[in-house]
């Protein structure tokens, strides 16, 4: 999966994700206005959530390689909100786009592998058939568990050529309190132990381009932890929260990037879907052209990334 992730990057020159991550209090009006009197109030709003997720997708299809949408902001509205997310999932990729479905599922066992076989893979029908379920590219997972938490995942990925991202230093502000302990045993923190757990779990799924189906999750907001992380994991490839409205800017994220300038794809959630609302688009694009800000956010962003690996001296040979 990461060497279609890698062309995808390679294609638009952009190593960056867009978060769908939509909340209806910042969904402009227009698309609100004819569902204020459905009787159905969450179907009405996984109605709107798709219809501006289509809309989104439309502008950054061709300007990003992918689309991250996080589940918490659908299953508020029950199996409408999950329906929402499917579809939203279905349709990226119909669109050409690969999908990383941010979910942080974790458990141990058969019910881990129910996790993984719901996102990723494949489950039984009535009818002794295998049917696809949500059908993600890649999916985040908490590591806490230990290795029964993330085998069944990694199972599931080499089955069906998918790919995860686990937790291993977030972009939270409070993300120190446990992953920045140090063991005395080990004289190390908590997030290096977990950084060496995926990187040994790593090998069976490295692609032709030297990068593994399991990457890591690693914040923007802490660039001095990302430098040691990329040691530690050097073929692994980063997902990379906290850039734009989390704080994080371009120079942040260039030490989540190995020197051939890949390893890495960095999200923007609030910063991109919610542009319009920012100073510097509103007087340029009316709430119903959100869309279109949307995408020269996006552009935006990729020119920001690509000028600060060009800087560093990582520009991806061809760019």
């Amino acid at each position: 999966m990461t060497d279609k992730l890698l062309k995808k990057i390679d294609e638009t020159r952009c190593p960056c994700v867009v978060g769908l991550d939509p909340r209806i209090e910042q969904i402009p009006s227009f698309l609100k206005e004819h569902k204020k009197h459905d009787p159905n109030q969450k179907r009405a709003v996984a109605e709107i959530f798709l219809e501006f997720n289509q809309l989104i997708i439309d502008q950054i299809k061709d300007v990003v390689p992918a689309v991250k949408p996080q589940i918490a902001f659908y299953e508020q509205y029950g199996h409408y909100g999950l329906k929402a997310f499917e579809d939203t999932v279905k349709y990226a990729q119909e669109n050409g786009l690969i999908v990383i479905g941010d979910a942080k599922r974790n458990d141990i066992g058969s019910t881990a592998q129910g996790y993984a076989k719901a996102f990723l893979g494949k489950v039984k029908g009535a009818n002794d058939q295998e049917i696809k379920g949500i059908d993600v590219d890649y999916l985040t997972v908490t590591p806490y568990l230990g290795s029964d938490g993330v085998k069944p995942f990694i199972d599931v990925c080499k089955q069906y050529h998918k790919g995860i991202f686990c937790l291993v230093k977030t972009s939270n502000p409070s993300s120190g309190e446990l992953q920045d302990k140090n063991i005395e045993k080990e004289n190390k923190t908590i997030y290096e132990l977990v950084a060496e757990y995926v990187a040994q779990s790593e090998s069976d799924l490295i692609g032709v381009k030297g990068y593994s189906s399991i990457g890591a999750v690693v914040g923007a907001t802490y660039p001095e932890q990302a430098k040691k992380l990329r040691k530690l994991m050097p073929k692994t490839m980063f997902l990379v929260p906290g850039y734009g409205a989390q704080g994080g800017g371009a120079a942040d994220v260039v030490p989540c990037f190995n020197e051939d300038g890949y390893g890495a794809i960095v999200n923007s959630s609030r910063g991109i879907i919610f542009a319009y609302k920012q100073d510097k688009y509103k007087n340029t694009f009316k709430e119903n052209h959100f869309h279109f800000a949307a995408r020269q956010a996006a552009v935006e962003m990729q020119k920001d990334i690509y000028e600060a690996l060009k800087n560093a001296g990582k520009l991806p040979k061809g760019w």
